[in-house]
């Protein structure tokens, strides 16, 4: 179980410090869906100015320990912002390979690669056989997945990919060549929010709660909170052709059957939820179910 949080600013926002503060504060309310470590990556320039840089800074512990206010300006001036704290569950802890966001090299020396986060638990070894990713640097399926959806272009081609996960999932990811644009996903069970706020910002969090309780101790008010349903791909970002500067929006987005195991029905995928948000969640299931003994893939009941 991972938190995963993050943001697509606007770049016509009177204030970028206010999605600065509900980022923040994401990353302090993700601590409860995980401590073993945390990280953020700073990304981009805005449109048309040619600035690709990507930061990462992460490290053990909580997000409280890992973040520094030294890094606001930087996260002010950046158009995407992605966060993670983690609870291990595959690869050691004290490995830094295992902690994200992760930056995972690109299919040839032309690509960038990405960098991204996942939340959930998958049978690394399948996809790793289906697909044939490089070598992995470190012990976590995070890294498998990144590694298969590198280079994937397409609506069709990302899906592929997502169909293919055994196991619960949610991810987030930016391919670095494009760096205003973010990928957010959620397949089997791991749940994943999106919210909309006044000036048009796009935030994703692991937890609707939380953007209940931003909007409490910020100055930021939501237009929209949805919780995405299973088997939801969406590319979201703000700019459509070189040069132009538009608001974030969706610019595409698929469905999928996505697919889990029985061992991954577990009360702790919805950790920190209220007792309503839970209930209108697991109300909303629709992965294919598969067990060992009978590897016909069935839909959940």
């Amino acid at each position: 179980m991972c938190g995963l949080f993050g943001v697509v600013r606007s770049p016509f926002a009177d204030d970028p410090g206010r999605a600065s503060d509900v980022f923040v504060t994401l990353g302090s309310l993700a601590e409860e869906r995980g401590t073993d470590s945390a990280g953020v990556a700073l990304l981009g320039g805005w449109p048309g100015l040619g600035h690709a840089g990507c930061r990462v800074v992460k490290g053990r512990g909580r997000f409280s320990a890992v973040w520094r206010t030294e890094l606001l300006a930087e996260l002010d001036r950046a158009p995407v912002a992605m966060g993670h704290t983690r609870w291990a569950t595959q690869g050691s802890p004290a490995d830094a390979a295992n902690a994200a966001p992760m930056l995972v090299a690109g299919p040839g020396p032309k690509s960038a690669g990405i960098v991204g986060t996942h939340n959930g638990d998958v049978d690394a070894g399948a996809l790793r056989a289906r697909f044939g990713p490089p070598a992995p640097s470190g012990g976590t399926d995070s890294e498998a997945i990144l590694q298969v959806l590198a280079g994937r272009d397409g609506s069709s081609g990302v899906t592929e990919v997502l169909e293919a996960l055994v196991g619960r999932a949610a991810l987030a990811w930016v391919d670095r060549d494009r760096p205003t644009q973010v990928h957010l996903a959620r397949a089997a069970l791991s749940p994943l929010a999106v919210a909309v706020d006044s000036e048009q910002n796009i935030y994703w969090a692991s937890n609707p709660r939380w953007f209940r309780v931003v909007q409490r101790y910020t100055r930021v008010r939501f237009a929209t909170i949805v919780m995405l349903r299973e088997g939801t791909y969406m590319r979201v970002g703000t700019e459509r052709a070189p040069g132009r500067r538009d608001r974030p929006q969706v610019l595409a987005a698929a469905s999928f059957v996505p697919t889990a195991r029985p061992a991954d029905h577990d009360d702790r995928v919805w950790t920190g939820f209220t007792e309503a948000d839970r209930a209108r969640d697991r109300a909303t299931l629709r992965h294919r179910l598969v067990t060992p003994d009978s590897p016909a893939l069935t839909p959940v009941a």
